[in-house]
């Protein structure tokens, strides 16, 4: 589900500074928002809150919104960056949690937050990635999560489609190496 037709419209007139139109846009974009979270965060509450903080940051900073590309693509830079900064104060939280609340409380998979949750292994090796390669993280997590065409991702992160290829590829070597 893609975002709505009138989102690019309306994300030009909030640049503008019409606040009926960013309060059009905020509504609009929020299904499409939820479901792009989910794709970083499969536990729902934690997808919720991601999104929350999406809307919040379109909010604030919209005027940071150049129009040099499509608002979706830029719209994809903050739902990555919003989902990713959740994961890591869930796993933060996690980790100062007692050892002795986990033994009264198992976590149950299908209700515990990403932390304990499916996807960890692999938000560990995007987070391993972004450490020890990080010119190879951001254009992985466009295609393989974000699922952005080669073509958005070089106007995205202003580098030849030739380039882009190429990292995607590197760092999905290093990705299934740490996975397996």
């Amino acid at each position: 589900m893609p975002l709505p037709p009138d989102a690019e419209h309306l994300a030009v007139l909030a640049v503008g500074g019409d606040p009926a139109s960013l309060d059009a846009l905020l509504q609009a974009i929020h299904p499409e928002v939820l479901r792009r979270c989910g794709r970083f965060l499969p536990n729902r509450q934690d997808a919720e809150e991601a999104a929350q903080d999406v809307l919040l940051q379109v909010a604030q900073n919209i005027t940071t919104f150049e129009k040099r590309s499509r608002f979706s693509t830029w719209l994809h830079t903050v739902v990555t960056n919003c989902a990713r900064q959740k994961y890591r104060e869930l796993k933060r939280r996690w980790a100062e949690l007692p050892l002795a609340i986990e033994a009264v409380y198992p976590p149950e998979p299908r209700n515990t937050s990403v932390i304990a949750g499916h996807r960890v292994d692999l938000l560990e090796a995007l987070d391993r990635l972004e450490r020890d390669y990080p010119s190879l993280a951001l254009p992985l997590i466009y295609r393989d999560i974000c699922h952005m065409s080669y073509a958005e991702i070089a106007e995205r992160t202003e580098l030849p489609l030739g380039t882009v290829k190429s990292r995607i590829s590197a760092a999905r070597r290093h990705v299934r190496e740490w996975l397996a």
